[in-house]
């Protein structure tokens, strides 16, 4: 039998083409220049901008980096990698309520455009939750996309958790009504809800979302709720619009970000978390069920810089 790949050497290997184009960059930045001064700034800013960090993140990078020069008296540039390094795992740190959710009585609305691999991580997520012991259920209120709910009821299945479903073009928030009031009667414990992931109409997007909001509240108020937009990492600066246009729509608590393994663009989960004060709450870097893990900052970041 094949050896088991942990999630750790899985995140490594996924990361390689980042590490090749900006970690490269940086170190070369860190290595290269004798002295910190505005030649080594301005070079460190735009490499950091090139690896999709983002404006506003780089430039909070960079001023928090001149302050501590100062105050540490840091006069090696070398010096400088380990502070960029505090300052990212800082800036992405979740705090010990991020998965609230699964401590109680939920309903997790899953948000997105089509294309992402949201219907794959609700499955994803259905089967780690149930590796956790709780009771899962999942509702198809995807009933835009043909395929959507056929789609999400063969990950049910895989998965081993109940699925409740609508025929396409059935009102969603109608199939969220049958899976909160099924969901009651099981006594389950999560509750994960596929959402239609158009953003061309955002008028109707927000229609829709508020409508599915609005019966969750009525028929099951007790429930904690969160809600997760999954983004595809390979689409780099075009997530964070994404993310920033779904935050215009409805309330978001969490990002889950996928396909880290086959992009160069692994910068822009720090982007996100940052411009957005999104917690990236779970990362995919491949296609099994296993592949979708808890997002940990220090694991991250140390993927990123320190792995070879």
């Amino acid at each position: 039998m094949a050896e088991k790949i942990s999630f750790w050497q899985r995140l490594v290997k996924g990361l390689t083409k980042t590490r090749d184009n900006f970690i490269k960059s940086i170190d070369y930045i860190f290595n290269g220049f004798t002295n910190i001064d505005e030649d080594f700034y301005e070079e460190l800013e735009e490499t950091l901008i090139m690896g999709d960090i983002g404006v506003r993140t780089t430039e909070k990078i960079i001023d928090d980096l001149k302050d501590a020069v100062k105050k540490e008296h840091i006069k090696e540039p070398k010096e400088c990698k380990d502070f960029l390094i505090n300052e990212i795992k800082s800036q992405m740190a979740l705090d010990e309520t991020s998965f609230e959710f699964e401590n109680r009585t939920s309903v997790v609305l899953v948000i997105g455009v089509n294309g992402v691999g949201k219907t794959t991580t609700i499955g994803k997520l259905a089967g780690k939750l149930k590796q956790e012991g709780k009771t899962v259920m999942v509702a198809g209120a995807d009933t835009f996309r043909a395929a959507a709910g056929d789609q999400l009821k063969e990950w049910a299945q895989r998965a081993g958790v109940d699925y409740v479903g609508g025929a396409e073009g059935a009102d969603p928030a109608s199939v969220v009504y049958d899976a909160v009031h099924s969901a009651k009667a099981k006594g389950t414990d999560v509750l994960l809800v596929d959402t239609a992931g158009r953003l061309h109409n955002k008028k109707n997007l927000m229609n829709e979302l508020s409508k599915i909001g609005d019966t969750i509240s009525k028929e099951f108020p007790e429930a904690y709720r969160e809600t997760l937009i999954v983004l595809d990492g390979t689409t780099g600066q075009n997530a964070l619009v994404q993310a920033k246009e779904f935050a215009d729509v409805t309330g978001i608590s969490g990002i889950v970000l996928t396909k880290l393994d086959g992009t160069a663009k692994g910068g822009i989960a720090i982007a996100i978390q940052s411009e957005l004060k999104l917690p990236v709450k779970y990362i995919g870097v491949g296609e099994t069920i296993d592949d979708l893990e808890k997002f940990n900052a220090d694991d991250f970041v140390n993927a990123l810089f320190y792995a070879e």
